[in-house]
């Protein structure tokens, strides 16, 4: 009977059970945004990989046209000298 009427058990029960609730909630919050953080840096990651990727083929494009370029610039700065040779 004394147990009841003073409640001198219960509030400390009561009072931990809601901790324990309050600890779990933020738990799942702080375990959810880790999570989320985890994923976004592995998306993340595979973009830069991506992006790798393209940059070199993006190199061997400008270094085939620019090889390209360098060719034809070759070609016009050396005259053909059998056209300057006079046939006999």
């Amino acid at each position: 009977m004394n147990e009841l009427n003073g409640g001198g058990t219960l509030m400390p029960l009561i009072s931990s059970i809601a901790f324990a609730v309050v600890g779990l909630i933020a738990w799942f919050f702080v375990n959810r945004a880790s999570v989320r953080a985890s994923e976004q840096i592995r998306l993340l990651e595979a973009l830069l990989e991506e992006q790798k990727k393209q940059n070199a083929i993006l190199y061997q494009l400008t270094q085939q046209v620019a090889g390209g370029e360098q060719q034809q610039r070759d070609d016009e700065q050396d005259p053909d000298f059998t056209r300057l040779i006079p046939e006999r």
